[in-house]
């Protein structure tokens, strides 16, 4: 196994996600209790609750479970999904899966760590940046530039971590047709999708190509992230066998409690996503509040999509020691560029990433501004 770079998300977050006082920066939605989300379950979902065995359980997921995770798919069939623990897994086996040596893969930037250091581990290995001038937007001409004969996979991740961008529909059905019309895989990291405030979500890669693979999770725009239930949907089935021997190498199968409280999430998910959106469309004004006041100090954009997002810091003593200063002095956590910073392209070097999902951020806001004003 080839070995991979430190996390630096992850590291940072194992100094400060847990000790640090105000969370500005998470990058899910609100989460519920057990009890709460109890509350939502139909009969069927209760029964199986109240009477589940704690035995193992079916590598490619609970059937129950599969079957609504296709019915949030226009095209895709329950045969087409293979649950995981959470998305890192689904992640790290699809490229391991669909990558090998003398491969290459053109990889969008800013993005999650992992989706560009596990193609690295693999094989040769291009990025393509979001145009942050351009209100971070996608460039499919530098994608289509960047593509060689041996091209093989395409990874992007739209409403995008860190930036909340969304391509416009035109511009996302444009790089599913590049993709097929070049019998290169789009894999399509979608976890966030549902939670759009000003425009409708984008289709499905699944369901537009009948070889992408479209990446979701119970952890981001659903706020249970505890229940550690991700999945793969794609329509070229040779490839979810392949994923499924892959699993067996790890978690094997998914935890039982956990299937079915992501059953009942599912199934009442209008409301869990409605309850999000309204979430992030209350903390929005505060946020836009509190930046429009310091706007020596800040340009703030509110995303297109999800609840993450990157504004620029443009103090004199640059973004890394605002951040460090800021969790150290006032316990307020920020993600600072530098975790962000990529091997492939130039990531802007003057970013943190502000979550908006959380409920109640207007104690950590307050803390944030005595925190300005007492440096003057």
């Amino acid at each position: 196994m080839p070995t991979l770079p430190d996390f630096k998300l992850e590291t940072y977050f194992s100094r400060w996600e847990f000790s640090a006082r105000y969370h500005l920066t998470a990058s899910d939605a609100q989460t519920v209790a057990v009890s709460e989300l109890l509350e939502l379950a139909d009969d069927d979902g209760r029964r199986r609750w109240e009477t589940l065995a704690l035995g193992y359980t079916e590598t490619r997921g609970l059937p129950a479970l599969r079957e609504e995770i296709a019915r949030t798919y226009d095209v895709v069939v329950p045969e087409d999904v293979l649950c995981f623990a959470g998305a890192e897994e689904a992640l790290y086996l699809a490229m391991n899966v669909l990558l090998d040596v003398g491969d290459h893969a053109v990889v969008l930037t800013p993005n999650y760590q992992a989706a560009e250091t596990i193609p690295l581990s693999r094989c040769e290995v291009t990025g393509v940046a979001l145009r942050a001038d351009d209100d971070w937007s996608l460039d499919v001409d530098a994608i289509e530039q960047a593509l060689r004969p041996n091209t093989k996979l395409v990874s992007v991740n739209f409403p995008n971590n860190p930036t909340g961008a969304v391509p416009d529909l035109e511009t996302w059905q444009r790089l599913v047709r590049l993709c097929d019309d070049r019998g290169i895989t789009l894999f399509s990291d979608e976890v966030y999708r549902g939670l759009e405030l000003t425009r409708p979500s984008l289709p499905q890669a699944a369901d537009l190509s009948p070889k992408a693979l479209s990446l979701n999770v119970m952890s981001k725009a659903y706020g249970l992230p505890g229940l550690r239930i991700g999945w793969i949907a794609c329509r070229d089935r040779e490839v979810l066998d392949r994923l499924e021997r892959a699993k067996h190498y790890t978690s094997i199968c998914n935890s039982g409690p956990s299937e079915i409280l992501a059953l009942i999430g599912l199934r009442a998910r209008d409301r869990l996503l409605a309850r999000n959106r309204q979430i992030v469309a209350t903390n929005l004004p505060l946020f836009m509040d509190f930046f429009g006041r310091h706007r020596e100090l800040f340009d703030f954009a509110a995303p297109q999509g999800g609840c993450v997002c990157f504004p620029r810091y443009l103090g004199a003593e640059g973004v890394e020691t605002m951040c460090a200063e800021l969790v150290e002095q006032a316990g307020v956590l920020l993600l600072p560029s530098s975790i962000y910073r990529s091997e492939l392209t130039e990531v802007p070097a003057d970013r943190f990433r502000v979550g908006l999902g959380r409920s109640g951020p207007e104690e950590a806001l307050q803390q944030w501004e005595n925190w300005l004003d007492k440096r003057g």
